[in-house]
């Protein structure tokens, strides 16, 4: 078995939460840059994970607030999906990784650090990118800040 290490994350698990939706209220503050949204569609929008799993960690929300799949509209659910595989091509296209996991986790029991607001998360990945820094040392290497890789994925989404 393999195990994806991100122990950098235990500070979003263990944080404060906020009262609000952070999926709602960030695409609200019409400040793309600072909160690193890429991109905006009609009915959803594609952000930089604050916590990456590994260097380019999208996520793609509705901007209504619902709790799952079967929640959205057909025309939401069809949006959201263009923009993963949108999502997926500029990320193969930029920072050219081996593959990728794409995964939605519906409730917290399945997961979900924002349990009311389906998101999809898109992590690319390389062979290797689980090495013996976060298993030994609680360290993870991120090669790249995430305003870094915002300007590079900005517009190609």
């Amino acid at each position: 078995m393999e195990y994806m290490w991100a122990p950098w994350r235990l500070e979003f698990i263990l944080g404060e939460k906020p009262e609000h939706c952070v999926l709602c209220q960030k695409p609200s503050e019409n400040d793309d840059e600072t909160n690193l949204i890429l991109y905006r569609g009609e009915l959803n929008f594609v952000i930089l994970n604050k916590f990456p799993y590994n260097p380019g960690h999208l996520m793609v929300a509705p901007f209504r607030h619902v709790a799952s799949l079967e929640g959205m509209t057909d025309e939401e659910l069809h949006e959201h999906f263009r923009l993963v595989r949108r999502s997926t091509r500029a990320l193969r296209d930029v920072i050219k990784p081996s593959g990728f996991n794409v995964g939605i986790n519906i409730g917290q029991p399945a997961g979900a650090g924002i349990a009311d607001h389906t998101h999809t998360h898109i992590v690319p990945r390389w062979s290797g990118d689980t090495n013996f820094m976060p298993v030994i040392s609680d360290t993870k290497v991120l090669p790249e800040g995430l305003v870094s890789t915002y300007c590079k994925l900005k517009g190609l989404i």
